[in-house]
C-alpha cells in the first residue's frame, strides 16, 4: 500500500468492485479501501442477480466491460427469463446465486487485478483544496493522497439496525458501521439524508417442510447474462413458493405498535417496491395472503432466504408468524430479519458523470446515491470508475443517454427526479425500452466498451462479426423474392395462408405464427452456416424484422427530440432571475441545476411552457 494514488475507491460492495476494477483496467493506480477484504461484493440481502429491468443493467455492464454478468454466469444456481408471456422489451434474466462463491470469486478478481491495491481500513474524512479533492484520512493508515475519490459506502454510513425495540450500530449484520464521512461531506456543502431498507430472516434447511411448498425450477435451456460466456451449463437448483395467511397477518398486526417502522425509531424512507411485510399488510389490506419465495443461499446450503418477508418486528413475533406459513411450521432461525437505516446523498448534487457539483474529482456511486439493488449499484460504480479515469487522463466524459441504455435512464432519473426513497429500476421507466432490450445490449454498447479500453478486443470482434451476419441476412431477406413453392409448405404447416406469387421473406416473418427459425433452411447454404455460429444471431434477426415498424418509430422519436435533449445549460445560470418561467420551476431548476434542456424537461414541476421560455432565454443570452 502506497500513500499516493490516482484513484481511491471507498467501499467494497458491488459499486466499489466495479469502480475499482474499471479504474485499474484503464491504467490508473487505484486503491480500494474496505472494512473486510473477504466481503467484497457480498450479497447482504437477496442471493440473486437480475430480475425485471435489473437484468438489463447487468447485460449493459457486461457490454461495457464490467464484471457482474460474467461473475453470475460462473456462480449461479438457476437461471430464468422473466416476463416471457409479454413482449420482448420486458423479458428480463434473473439468476439465483451461490452468494459465497459470488463474493469469493469477485474478491479474487479484485485482489489479482494489476494497478489495484486493497486496504482493510475505514475512511473517516475527505480533504479538499480549492474545491478539488486532494486526499482522504483513514482510521489506521493516516492520510492517503489521490487525484480522484469515489465513495461507494452502501448502507455503512452511520448505519443502524433494528429488530423490534432493539437497536444495533452496524453497516450489515455482524459488521461495524462507517463514521465520519457524512459529517465531512456535510462540512463541504454536500447534503445528506436517511434511507431505510430491510432484509428477511434466514431459516435452517432442516426445519423446512418443502413438500408443503411449490417447487420453482429455472429454465431448461438457460441463457447466460454475459455475451462473453461460453460452454454454459449451470445447475438448476429449485426454489420454493409458499404464502402467508390471515393467521400470519394477525400476529404481525398485533405488534405494529412496537415495530420501529411505526414507533418513529426509523426516520429514513424505505423502498416502495420491496416493502417490509408489516407495510405490505397496511398498503394492501384487501389481500389475505402474500407470496413468499424460499431460496437457497449457496450450493448445498443449510440456510434459506425468505424472499418477500423483510421485517423489523420483534424477534418472537417474527418466529411466531413465520411458523404459521405452510412448510415453515417448525422453522428455526439462523438469522432474524432486520431493518437498516443509513446516510445517503441526493443525486441532484451530481453531474451525469457522477462527479459532485460542489467538489471536483469526487464521485458518488451505489446505494449512497439513493438506489436499491446490487445491479443499480454496480452500474453506477462502473460509470464512476470510468469517468474518474476519463477526467484524470484528460479525456471526454463518458455519458450514456436515456435513449441508448438503462444505465442512462437510471442516472438521469436519480438526478432529475430527486427520489426521496430507494430507487429501483423498472422497464416502465424507459420510454425507449423496445430498443433497450437485454438481448441486444452487446450490439448497443460493446463499441463504447471497446473504445474506452474495458472490453477485450476478442469480445468486441465477436460482436462485430455477429452484426455483419445479421445485417447481411436481413438485407438478403428484404431484397430476395422467394417463389410460392419454396415457402407455402412452411406457411400451411404453421396454419398461415399460402402466397400466390413471389414474396420477400421479411413479410413472411412478420406473420404472427412464423419465426425466422421456421424459414432459415431455405436460405443459401453459405448464409446458413454463418447464421448457425450463434443462437443469438437467429433471435436478433427475428426481433429486428418482427418489430421493424415499432423500432423505426422509436428511432424517429429519438431523432426528433435530439436537439432539445442535448441543448446545454450554462453552469453559472441563475434560474431565479428568469421571470418568464413559473416560481415553482425556478425553485426546482435552482435546486437540481440540470445540465441540458432534456434534463430540465423531466424535472417534476417544470412544465413544457417553462422549457419553451427557458430555451428562448438561453438563445437570447
Amino acid at each position: 500500500m502506497k500513500h499516493k494514488y490516482d484513484i481511491i475507491v471507498v467501499g467494497g460492495g458491488h459499486a466499489g468492485a466495479e469502480a475499482s476494477l474499471a479504474a485499474a483496467r484503464l491504467g490508473n493506480k487505484t486503491l480500494l479501501i474496505t472494512l473486510d477484504k473477504n466481503g467484497i461484493s457480498r450479497m447482504s440481502c437477496n442471493p440473486a442477480i437480475g430480475g425485471l429491468a435489473k437484468g438489463h443493467l447487468v447485460a449493459e455492464i457486461d457490454a461495457l466491460g464490467g464484471e457482474m454478468g460474467k461473475l453470475i454466469d460462473k456462480t449461479g444456481l438457476q437461471f430464468k427469463i422473466l416476463n416471457k408471456s409479454k413482449g420482448r422489451a420486458v423479458w428480463s434474466p434473473r439468476a439465483q446465486a451461490d452468494k459465497i462463491q459470488y463474493s469469493k470469486t469477485m474478491s479474487e478478481t479484485v485482489t489479482s487485478q494489476n494497478n489495484l491495491d486493497v486496504l482493510e481500513d475505514m475512511a473517516i474524512k475527505i480533504n479538499v483544496a480549492n474545491h478539488v479533492i486532494s486526499s482522504i484520512d483513514t482510521e489506521k493508515n493516516g492520510t492517503i493522497s489521490c487525484k480522484s475519490l469515489i465513495l461507494t459506502c452502501g448502507t455503512f454510513l452511520n448505519g443502524k439496525m433494528f429488530i423490534g425495540d432493539n437497536v444495533y450500530e452496524g453497516g450489515r449484520w455482524g459488521e461495524r458501521k462507517s463514521y465520519g464521512l457524512t459529517e465531512s461531506l456535510n462540512n463541504h456543502g454536500i447534503e445528506s439524508g436517511r434511507l431505510k431498507t430491510g432484509t428477511p430472516p434466514r431459516i435452517h434447511k432442516d426445519s423446512i417442510n418443502f413438500s408443503e411448498m411449490t417447487p420453482q425450477h429455472g429454465d431448461p435451456d438457460p441463457k447466460p447474462f454475459s455475451f462473453q460466456t461460453t460452454n454454459f451449463a449451470p445447475p438448476n437448483i429449485p426454489c420454493y413458493i409458499t404464502k402467508t395467511n390471515p393467521e400470519t397477518h394477525k400476529i404481525i398486526y398485533n405488534v405494529l405498535d412496537i415495530s420501529p417502522l411505526f414507533t418513529g425509531a426509523i426516520v429514513g424512507s424505505g423502498p416502495r417496491y420491496c416493502p417490509s411485510i408489516e407495510l405490505k399488510l397496511i398498503r394492501f389490506k384487501e389481500k389475505h395472503s402474500h407470496l413468499l419465495f424460499v431460496e437457497p443461499e449457496w450450493l448445498n446450503s443449510n440456510q434459506y432466504y425468505i424472499n418477500g418477508y423483510p421485517t423489523s418486528i420483534p424477534l418472537d413475533a417474527q418466529l411466531k408468524s413465520i411458523r404459521t406459513v405452510p412448510g415453515l411450521k417448525n422453522a428455526e432461525f439462523i438469522q432474524a430479519g432486520y431493518a437498516i437505516e443509513y446516510d445517503y446523498f441526493p443525486s441532484r448534487q451530481l453531474y451525469r458523470t457522477l462527479e459532485t457539483k460542489n467538489i471536483q474529482n469526487l464521485y458518488l456511486a451505489g446505494q449512497i446515491n439513493g438506489t436499491s439493488g446490487y445491479e443499480e449499484a454496480a452500474a453506477l460504480g462502473l460509470i464512476a470508475g470510468i469517468n474518474a479515469s476519463q477526467k484524470i487522463n484528460k479525456k471526454e466524459p463518458f455519458i450514456l443517454e436515456r435513449s441508448e441504455s438503462y444505465i442512462g435512464v437510471l442516472i438521469d432519473d436519480l438526478i432529475t427526479k430527486n427520489p426521496t426513497e430507494p430507487y429501483r429500476m423498472f422497464t416502465s421507466r424507459a420510454e425507449y425500452r423496445l430498443l433497450l432490450r437485454f438481448d441486444n445490449a452487446d450490439r448497443r454498447l460493446s463499441t463504447k466498451g471497446y473504445n474506452l479500453g474495458l472490453l477485450p478486443k476478442q469480445a468486441y470482434e465477436k460482436v462485430v462479426i455477429k452484426n455483419q451476419v445479421i445485417n447481411k441476412t436481413i438485407n438478403h431477406i428484404r431484397s430476395t423474392f422467394y417463389s410460392p413453392d419454396k415457402i407455402n409448405d412452411i406457411l400451411i404447416n404453421k396454419q398461415e395462408n399460402p402466397v400466390k406469387s413471389g414474396v420477400s421473406l421479411d413479410k413472411i416473418i412478420k406473420r404472427q405464427n412464423i419465426h425466422f427459425s421456421d424459414i432459415i433452411n431455405i436460405l443459401p447454404n453459405n448464409l446458413i452456416s454463418e447464421i448457425n455460429q450463434s443462437a443469438s444471431i437467429k433471435e436478433q434477426i427475428d426481433i429486428d424484422i418482427k418489430y421493424e415498424g415499432y423500432i423505426k418509430r422509436n428511432l424517429d422519436l429519438i431523432e426528433s427530440v435530439k436537439n432539445h435533449e442535448h441543448y446545454k445549460i450554462p453552469k453559472n445560470i441563475q434560474f431565479s432571475d428568469i421571470q418568464t418561467i413559473t416560481h415553482e420551476a425556478r425553485e426546482k431548476l435552482d435546486l437540481i441545476k440540470p445540465e441540458t434542456l432534456g434534463q430540465a424537461s423531466r424535472i417534476s414541476g417544470v412544465s413544457p411552457a417553462d422549457i419553451t421560455s427557458l430555451m428562448i432565454y438561453l438563445k437570447r443570452k
